[in-house]
């Protein structure tokens, strides 16, 4: 699904020398853009950068994105961008920059390589060497939030079959095309059983195409713990976007430094190439920001881009310069802690030469962008509407609510069920559950029932005095049921 090099067009630069665009960004951003930029020339990278600008400086300039139609223009026509991090603006409602750029492209995938390079860089597991293959569109940062009460806040998870489905695919597919051996699931569909279960259960679909690999599941809680204290264990772990934001932070950290981190992010028909530690403001001019994940991810792109000696070349003398004890700060050098000019310059001497002790790179030279089939969209199921769940504003008792329900309800829906923060409090609650304001009141149907029942029913509930807040329906899907039970139901 990503592009390949020999379908740039003229537009966008010649095949022996495409166009990117790069991007600066906020904080030590520019510095280590610099820093990396000098690196992959020297390396003999092949590539004409169209500048853009994104991040803080834009927000403040009253575009609420933080990324003008024309730099949309350049990442569109280009299709590889190279991102250094950018500053999102404290309160005042600012989207993140980074996730409207990877929904809005459609970029499903998010690799993040965590290896230890150990003695060289201090790690306590001198073995780890794991991919996360993070989903990146939905999750809970599809960002649909409400506040609903006095009290009460929500934010929406939303995972899709496709979705599922790609990502999944994409990690077995980088499993193979690396000489991976396993891919691990980490979801915690014992809660949430409906939107993880979804993930867990294509996995489990997916995993058998690949007789090749091996394949696992973990509960995402001990799975964390056993990354953090094991992850010699893993190898690719696949997992939905906020896990996957999460645990990969923790890899990196793991491994020896976020600074390390590098990541690419892979859609249809773009990809974005960045570091995954922020923009350090506080450290910024200063000369000490450590440009390795950007140089790292820049190893990325060029692999992406087709140029597989380039990228060997400019990892192998990273690796040299790391294991000739040089680094940043943050690194814990043996020798004395270099600048970020000075560590870029490091690297660049040692362009030609290969590390000793530590793996030294070497990209296959007809590496190309993995891709993978479009999800194949299923056929409707048959759908039943079968009740409806009301979500009320109420300050007073579950039983008070309860009748006044009863009292309000139509004769298309019975009064079932209450809870409160998921817990049932109504039938037979229990006193000691502390409730807040905010409650769903669940609705069986009597007999077949639409959705004009349902605003009959908000309309006599609202006639009654019902701050009824939201709704959600309760369907059914070939017969089986798609919606989740209260706690204690």
């Amino acid at each position: 699904m990503t592009v390949n090099p020999n379908d740039i067009s003229e537009a966008q630069g010649s095949v022996e020398t495409p166009l990117i665009t790069v991007a600066s960004g906020d904080g030590i951003g520019p510095e280590i853009m610099d820093a990396a930029l000098k690196v992959l020339e020297a390396g003999g990278a092949r590539f004409q950068a169209e500048p853009i600008e994104i991040g803080e400086k834009v927000y403040l300039s009253g575009i609420s994105a933080g990324i003008t139609p024309e730099a949309w223009d350049s990442l569109r026509r280009t299709r590889v961008f190279f991102k250094a991090p950018i500053t999102t603006p404290q309160g005042g409602g600012y989207k993140s920059l980074n996730v409207t750029v990877r929904k809005s492209l459609g970029l499903f995938a998010n690799v993040r390589p965590c290896a230890a390079y150990a003695p060289y860089i201090a790690t306590k597991h001198p073995d780890m060497d794991v991919v996360i293959v993070r989903e990146n569109e939905e999750d809970l940062y599809a960002g649909i939030e409400h506040r609903q009460t006095d009290e009460v806040y929500q934010c929406l998870k939303l995972i899709s079959r496709p979705g599922c489905e790609k990502i999944v695919r994409y990690a077995f597919e980088y499993a193979r095309a690396y000489g991976r051996k396993k891919v691990t699931c980490m979801v915690k569909d014992n809660i949430m059983k409906l939107t993880d279960g979804l993930f867990a259960k294509v996995f489990d679909e997916i995993s058998a195409e690949y007789s090749d690999i091996a394949a696992e599941h973990y509960i995402i809680d001990i799975g964390t713990a056993r990354l953090a204290d094991a992850p010699e264990r893993f190898d690719v772990i696949v997992t939905p976007n906020l896990y996957g934001d999460i645990i990969s932070d923790v890899a990196a950290e793991v491994a020896g430094s976020v600074g390390l981190g590098a990541s690419a992010n892979i859609g249809a028909s773009c990809a974005m190439f960045e570091a995954i530690h922020g923009s350090a403001p506080d450290i910024a001019g200063k000369n000490i920001a450590n440009p390795s994940g950007l140089i790292l991810a820049g190893v990325m792109m060029l692999v992406h881009l087709g140029q597989s000696e380039a990228a060997s070349r400019i990892h192998n003398a990273w690796l040299k310069t790391v294991e000739d004890g040089f680094g940043t700060g943050d690194m814990k050098p043996t020798e004395q802690p270099l600048g970020t000019k000075e560590f870029a310059q490091a690297v660049v001497e040692r362009m030609g030469q290969h590390p000793a002790t530590l793996p030294k790179a070497n990209y296959a030279a007809d590496a190309k962008p993995i891709t993978i089939q479009q999800p194949e969209r299923k056929a409707p199921a048959v759908k039943e509407m079968v009740g409806v769940d009301v979500f009320v504003q109420h300050a007073g008792a579950a039983d008070a609510l309860a009748e006044a329900l009863q009292a309000a309800s139509n004769e298309a829906f019975e009064l079932v069920l209450i809870t409160n923060r998921g817990v049932k409090v109504w039938p037979e609650g229990l006193p000691e559950t502390f409730c807040t304001d905010h409650w769903r009141c669940r609705f069986h149907a009597t007999g077949k029932a639409g959705i004009l029942d349902v605003a009959d029913l908000l309309g006599k509930l609202g006639t009654a005095g019902i701050d009824a807040i939201k709704t959600e329906n309760l369907y059914t899907f070939d017969g089986e049921r798609g919606y989740s039970l209260g706690q204690g139901q």
